[in-house]
């Protein structure tokens, strides 16, 4: 890890490791790591900072607004932890040109796919805990949510965010989507995705990623069920 790329990270996170190592496998990507043997990708950072970015969101939630019932106090986390929020969060904290990615993913618009940034970004929130422990951990979050959509537009404009509010509201159960197949070479794949609620597919959606196929998939859920068609 060079020192210009340390300085860069610490620009972005506010936070310089002291185990450069840990901060290699953060922003290895699994493609990096298949290209490279011996290489370790961020898999199971990203498992480790999707708990803590958890905790800590819950944890600053819960505390930012006394008083407020659980389910205002989930859709304030949820408008923070969701994958779209945590990607625009990446970006605009310039993870992507951080990241080690192979040849192949690269060239196929990785860098810039949006899960990949949500995997990233957790993955380091993992990597900081571990190199710093909570304290900067913490001060991460902070960065996270300032560059993270307002949570009140985020929930509007978010029509899987939406979705989920309406059938927890309505029927007590989460949507499920569902990829049906995916077309098209490796750099310009197209996804076509189903969401199901209470098991009857209520929406498909197609787009040029899971996530965009996701958010169409919920649109035409949410157009469905709001007009009644889709009533369980």
């Amino acid at each position: 890890m060079s020192g210009s790329l340390q300085d860069r990270v610490a620009r972005s996170l506010g936070y310089r490791f002291r185990d450069p190592d840990l901060l290699d496998v953060a922003l290895t990507h699994p493609s990096y790591a298949a290209e490279h043997a011996g290489t370790e990708a961020y898999d199971r950072l990203e498992f480790l900072g999707d708990a803590v970015l958890g905790f800590l969101v819950a944890d600053r939630t819960y505390r930012a607004f006394p008083g407020e019932p659980e389910g205002d106090l989930t859709r304030r986390k949820h408008s923070v932890v969701a994958g779209e929020s945590l990607a625009q969060a990446a970006d605009s904290l310039g993870i992507a040109d951080l990241l080690r990615l192979g040849r192949g993913a690269d060239a196929a618009g990785e860098r810039v796919r949006s899960s990949v940034l949500e995997n990233a970004l957790e993955a380091l929130v993992g990597a900081v805990y571990l190199d710093g422990g909570l304290e900067p951990a913490t001060a991460l979050v902070e960065r996270i949510v300032a560059a993270a959509p307002d949570g009140k537009t985020s929930a509007q404009g978010d029509p899987k965010s939406l979705l989920q509010q309406l059938t927890q509201a309505q029927w007590g159960v989460l949507p499920q989507y569902r990829v049906v197949s995916t077309d098209g070479p490796p750099h310009d794949r197209r996804f076509t995705v189903e969401v199901s609620v209470s098991g009857e597919v209520s929406g498909r959606g197609i787009g040029g990623s899971k996530q965009s196929a996701e958010k169409a998939a919920a649109t035409a859920a949410l157009e469905a069920l709001e007009g009644g068609s889709g009533a369980r």
